[in-house]
């Protein structure tokens, strides 16, 4: 699978696997509580609000590349809709997630450094 055969959504799609999978492993290390709590704890961390808001936080740091992922991310028309949150928090978290998903498949290093971010 190459990135430049993915479309930006499909970017977003793969990157919001890979953040869940990192924030939960994330938890289960942080987290010495009972089963029942991992997914409140991980929910702070995986959800729209969250993403969109570590983008903002990190967006001046994004590599001119990374910029792009997310510049061609926030001009795609999604055909879903948020469910909890406004169109404009829900566009800004699927560009957080296309970045993840871009970086999954470009920078591994560049990637751990985004992710350890998003749970600070």
């Amino acid at each position: 699978m190459k990135k430049e055969d993915l479309s930006p959504l499909a970017l977003a799609f793969l990157g919001d696997a890979v953040h869940t999978a990192f924030v939960r492993i994330w938890v289960l290390e942080q987290e010495k509580t009972k089963m029942e709590n991992y997914h409140e704890a991980a929910k702070k961390f995986c959800n729209a609000s969250a993403q969109a808001e570590v983008l903002e936080k990190i967006f001046d740091e994004l590599s001119n590349d990374e910029k792009e992922i997310v510049r061609k991310t926030r001009n795609c028309k999604p055909k879903h809709t948020a469910k909890n949150c406004d169109e404009k928090t829900y566009k800004m978290a699927t560009c957080f997630e296309a970045l993840i998903g871009y970086l999954y498949l470009t920078n591994a290093e560049r990637l751990q450094e985004i992710l350890k971010k998003s749970v600070e």
